[in-house]
């Protein structure tokens, strides 16, 4: 009864928009008050202050900046160049280009949405010049953008990590390939599209070093911030404070594009969706503790291990169900909610935590896309000028690729965990 009622209230909020922290909030007053005692109230309170109380979770408001002082800075654009020059001049270059740069950009910030529109910013008004269309332009960057939270550093990985209670760093690595993976399917359909089309590439008048010359200080970045992770010279939360430090440095000094007025919005900016960001897992976190206190974990691994025992079909069903829940709810809450409930099913299968939390993360990521909220849609149309229904029909195909891409992830599991186990993080 008590789960009905949680789940009850939460669809009535959100079918009536309320937000999701609010909904997840509310929610579960509605359960504990009918349900428990008067002392379990006081739970909704603390959970959702101890829920954030946690020094991975520092890393999200330090790389949110990250993001902005890169694009405000000129860091970005530097990285848009260099994609331009590597790929830039071949059949569909701009809209490769796109994809690289968000592999780039995904190397040193971990939010989607603020990859869209720092990269739509800068390459969607050329590539509406040299003739693509604007409905396939915003579905590109959407679609691009989704490998920002995979490519590490990723804020959607610092949240599991938090959550489960895996290693953050062993989740970065195992984000490497599978995002490369991504990058490369999203660049084969481009290259075909644009063949098809006639979208030409864009002649270099500058040489690729002369490019990786002035690029030099933003492709350093991520060498210094991922690479100090990885050699355990700092911790995520510690690297994301480093890159802050260094890209004001750049900004400032070398590239002389960030200005102290930037540098304020820039942490205003990061403040708001910060807050907003732990809002919601103060909300989910609270939420998810119901679950617990009501043995839904328990009852959901004797459920599926009843469908089937072959692990396979229960993860694609897991699977399924995420990819359901990313249509409505947003990637945090998501992760937040489900990933408390699943990791015990995929335990008792033998499944590592971190390839799970990978192959979340991925699917998830491709929630960024689908309707209704698919914010990274919404930003991409917005940076192309387009309507959504065109950003939408245009991204179909992408999506089937990611999916393919996601089940090829699902079916070998050492794709997922081969770097991590070179660098000794996992068994």
């Amino acid at each position: 009864m008590t789960i009905a009622l949680l789940f009850i209230t939460l669809f009535v909020c959100l079918f009536l928009t309320v937000p999701i922290s609010i909904s997840l909030a509310l929610a579960t007053f509605v359960a504990i008050a009918t349900s428990y005692d008067t002392n379990m109230m006081n739970m909704l309170a603390q959970s959702m202050v101890t829920s954030v109380d946690n020094y991975a979770l520092m890393a999200i408001p330090f790389f949110m900046l990250l993001g902005y002082i890169m694009e405000k800075a000129g860091i970005a654009a530097s990285l848009i160049k260099l994609a331009e020059a590597i790929v830039g001049d071949r059949p569909g270059g701009l809209g490769s280009a796109s994809v690289v740069a968000c592999m780039f950009f995904a190397a040193i910030s971990g939010s989607g949405p603020a990859c869209v529109a720092a990269i739509g910013a800068l390459l969607a008004p050329s590539m509406l010049r040299q003739g693509y269309d604007k409905g396939y332009t915003g579905a590109l960057l959407a679609s691009g953008s989704t490998i920002g939270p995979v490519i590490p550093p990723s804020i959607p990985m610092i949240v599991y990590g938090a959550t489960v209670g895996v290693s953050i760093t062993a989740m970065f690595a195992a984000g490497v390939l599978p995002g490369i993976m991504m990058g490369l399917a999203l660049i084969i359909y481009n290259r075909t599209i644009s063949k098809r089309r006639g979208y030409k590439g864009n002649p270099q008048t500058v040489s690729k070093l002369a490019v990786l010359k002035e690029a030099i200080w933003a492709v350093l970045m991520p060498l210094i911030v991922l690479g100090g992770i990885y050699a355990g010279i700092f911790t995520p939360t510690e690297s994301a404070v480093i890159g802050v430090v260094y890209s004001i440095i750049v900004g400032i000094f070398v590239y002389k594009q960030l200005t102290w007025k930037r540098f304020l919005e820039g942490l205003l900016e990061s403040a708001v969706m910060s807050a907003s960001v732990m809002f919601v897992m103060g909300g989910a976190s609270t939420f998810g503790r119901v679950l617990t206190l009501e043995h839904l974990p328990q009852l959901l691994t004797e459920f599926l291990t009843g469908v089937s025992s072959a692990p396979i079909v229960i993860m694609l069903i897991i699977n399924g169900i995420l990819l359901i829940a990313g249509m409505f709810i947003d990637t945090t809450s998501n992760i937040i909610l489900f990933a408390p409930l699943f990791t015990p099913v995929v335990s008792a299968m033998g499944y590592n935590l971190v390839y799970f939390g990978l192959v979340m993360v991925v699917n998830l990521c491709i929630g960024m896309l689908t309707p209704p909220l698919g914010v990274n849609l919404f930003v991409g149309q917005a940076v192309a000028g387009s309507t959504f229904d065109k950003v939408v029909k245009e991204v179909v195909p992408m999506i089937i690729i990611l999916v393919i891409v996601l089940i090829i992830l699902i079916a070998v599991p050492p794709v997922s965990l081969l770097i991590p186990r070179l660098m000794g993080l996992v068994a």
